[in-house]
C-alpha cells in the first residue's frame, strides 16, 4: 500500500473540510429564503403603507436577523428588524416578536431615517443601525467597524451600487458595485434617490 505524504494529507483534509462548510452555508442561505417567504405578506404591506422598497425592507431583515422572528442581540434588540425596547416603545410596539407588528415598526423607523437624511440611503441604513445622533455627529456614516460592515451589507443584499464614502480633502470616492467590488473614482457618485429606491 502507497504511503501518502504529509501534503497530500493536508490536501485531502483541507478537501474534506471545504465540502462539510459548502453544503452548511448553502443549508442557512435556504433556511433564510424560506423563512423570508414566510413573511412576503407582512413586508409587502409595509412596503405599501410606508413608501419603503420591498427589497431593502427583506435586506435590513436579512441583515439584522436573517429572518429569525425571535432573535435577542447582546444589547437587547428584538424581533426580525432587531428593535431597541426604547425604539419599539416609542413605535407604539406590544410585542416585538409579532412579526407584522416588528415588520412596521421597523420599516417606519427606517422611513423615518430616510426623510431624515434626505434620502442618502447609506445614511438612513447607518441610522437605523448606530442611532441617527451618531450619524449627525460624524455627519455621515459613524467610523464603527460593525456599523460600516452592515451598511456594505445591507446595499448588497438590497443590490445598490453606491457611494457611502469620501475620502475628505481628495475628491476621491469609494463606490460598492452589487457584486462585492469596490471602484475609487473622481467623478462624483450621485446617491440613489428616493424615486430610484426600487
Amino acid at each position: 500500500m502507497e504511503r501518502l505524504s504529509p501534503r497530500s494529507l493536508v490536501l485531502i483534509a483541507v478537501t474534506a473540510a471545504m465540502t462539510v462548510a459548502a453544503p452548511a452555508a448553502a443549508d442557512s442561505a435556504r433556511r433564510t429564503v424560506a423563512e423570508g417567504y414566510r413573511y412576503q405578506r407582512e413586508i409587502a404591506e409595509a412596503s405599501a403603507r410606508y413608501s419603503v422598497p420591498a427589497r431593502l425592507i427583506r435586506a435590513v431583515i436579512i441583515a439584522e436577523s436573517g429572518f429569525d422572528h425571535r432573535a435577542v442581540s447582546r444589547t437587547g434588540a428584538c424581533g426580525l428588524m432587531q428593535l431597541m425596547p426604547e425604539t419599539a416603545a416609542i413605535l407604539g410596539v406590544r410585542d416585538p416578536f409579532d412579526a407584522r407588528q416588528n415588520i412596521h415598526a421597523g420599516t417606519r423607523h427606517l422611513r423615518a431615517m430616510m426623510v431624515r437624511f434626505r434620502s442618502d440611503l447609506p445614511l438612513a441604513i447607518a441610522a437605523y443601525n448606530a442611532g441617527e445622533k451618531a450619524v449627525a455627529s460624524y455627519g455621515g456614516i459613524p467610523p464603527y467597524p460593525e456599523t460600516r460592515e452592515y451598511v456594505v451589507r445591507v446595499l448588497r443584499l438590497y443590490g445598490a451600487s453606491i457611494e457611502w464614502e469620501r475620502f475628505e480633502g481628495t475628491g476621491i470616492h469609494r463606490v460598492f458595485q452589487p457584486d462585492g467590488t469596490v471602484v475609487y473614482t473622481n467623478i462624483p457618485v450621485r446617491p440613489v434617490s428616493s424615486a430610484s429606491l426600487d
